[in-house]
């Protein structure tokens, strides 16, 4: 004879929580998984895990409103002949005509430059808009060839070769029929409506013997001159980073598994590659066991945010950031204006990641030319410069408090950790003691 006690409620399995069970459900419904844009949605140790000794007696701090504080970095110092030089260290990811409308493209391109920092083109080609509109361009060499040609590499201000991305480490990427136009089709040589999925890896190399080759085949075509980054995702950040390195890079862009995607697997999201906070450390070291940090610039990007982030990400040794789907949300996507249509989705405002299916109600992420009309770039661009003047003083605020005349000179002595997960993945001490796990002390 059972019996239920009134006084306790129903519990749930925290493994078979309300999601996993529609999950289930749904692929046994449908007998396929599911696809979606952005990044992880789990909690994992981030930014938020650390916090900045500010300057008491044993540290001088500056005056915010009389000592400077600078912000610029030089990408591409090592071989290029005509490395970048940017005003602020946050950058803008790369993001694809195809994913992104025109538009949207454009408004990233305008902001970027009022900003005085560079943008990227991303997967499928380079679009007169976002060369004309961006004072700075990098343009996105990856394993699908989409759009590539001489013509534009030379165009572009530098050349990124993507590896892998922090979505989907050892993935390609998704741009389903629907979002594919009549521009976007001739564009990437594909038909209109079909979908496509890119390679995972590119298609003239096995090894980091063949990527310098390849590289030193893309300084040829530009005749030296333009900065050649790597673009990894978190997983094996030492060896990739030292392997760019040896190979030629000039700059090492390292994604970690916060930073989001057009379109891929939701399993992929969720349980492939490494939090953004875990891979910074690494890659730093591997530079430095090289001898070339601060030689070879490195790039951080995956889930940043605010200032904070960015000179958290500072002082554990990057050179600069990139945003992806900050800059998106600071453009107009998932914005609250919209949420009767984003209801109409089966969705809300604040959660909408069905970028693949071009139906974005902000006109960001589709092709459909109704919504992308509802994007003004000149003044998405302007929001996108007033979010990356925030960030770059929130920045400098945090610098100046901590006695740093420049953002660079932030280092991991700044900082302490929350918990004992971000303590060893940035391998600073624990607050409160000057314990590191792993490295002793008390």
């Amino acid at each position: 004879m059972s019996y239920h006690n009134p006084y306790t409620p129903p519990r749930k399995s925290a493994t078979f929580d309300d999601y996993t069970l529609a999950e289930i459900r749904r692929a046994a419904a449908t007998g396929i998984y599911d696809i979606r844009g952005a990044g992880t949605k789990r909690k994992v140790p981030h930014f938020d895990d650390l916090l900045f000794l500010g300057a008491s007696i044993s540290r001088y701090p500056l005056e915010g409103y009389r000592e400077k504080c600078d912000t610029t970095v030089v990408l591409g110092s090592r071989f290029a002949r005509k490395p970048i030089t940017l005003k602020t260290p946050i950058t803008i990811a790369g993001m694809s005509f195809g994913a992104l409308s025109g538009n949207a493209k454009e408004a990233l391109g305008r902001g970027a430059t009022i900003a005085g920092t560079s943008t990227t083109t991303g997967d499928g080609g380079m679009t007169d808009e976002e060369r004309g509109h961006s004072q700075t361009l990098v343009y996105q060499y990856l394993p699908s060839r989409y759009g590539m040609n001489p013509k534009d590499l030379r165009r572009a201000d530098a050349i990124e070769v993507v590896v892998g991305q922090g979505a989907k480490p050892g993935g390609g990427g998704m741009l389903l029929g629907q979002k594919i136009s009549d521009r976007v089709a001739n564009m990437r040589n594909l038909p209109k409506g079909i979908d496509q999925r890119s390679a995972c890896r590119h298609p003239d190399w096995t090894g980091p013997d063949d990527l310098e080759i390849k590289i030193m085949e893309l300084r040829e075509i530009t005749d030296w001159e333009k900065p050649i980054y790597v673009k990894v995702g978190g997983a094996r950040p030492y060896y990739d980073t030292a392997l760019a390195v040896k190979a030629g890079a000039d700059v090492v862009v390292l994604d970690g598994m916060q930073g989001g995607t057009a379109a891929t697997q939701d399993v992929f999201i969720e349980n492939v590659g490494m939090p953004t906070l875990a891979c910074i450390r690494p890659a730093v070291q591997a530079l430095q066991d090289l001898g070339m940090h601060r030689k070879v610039q490195l790039i951080i990007s995956g889930g940043i945010r605010s200032g904070a982030d960015v000179a958290k990400a500072l002082a554990l040794g990057a050179d600069a950031v990139a945003i992806g789907t900050a800059a998106l949300v600071a453009i107009g996507d998932n914005d609250p204006r919209w949420e009767e249509e984003y209801q109409k989705l089966g969705t809300t405002a604040g959660a909408y990641d069905d970028w693949h299916e071009g139906k974005d109600p902000a006109g960001i992420t589709t092709q459909d030319p109704e919504l992308a009309k509802r994007l003004d770039p000149v003044a998405a661009g302007r929001r996108l410069a007033n979010y990356l003047k925030v960030m770059t003083l929130e920045a400098q605020t945090i610098a100046r408090a901590c006695g740093k005349n420049h953002l660079h000179n932030l280092e991991p002595e700044d900082l302490v950790a929350l918990t004992i997960e971000a303590s060893a993945m940035a391998q600073v001490p624990l607050a409160g003691t000057n314990w590191i796990p792993g490295k002793g002390g008390f």
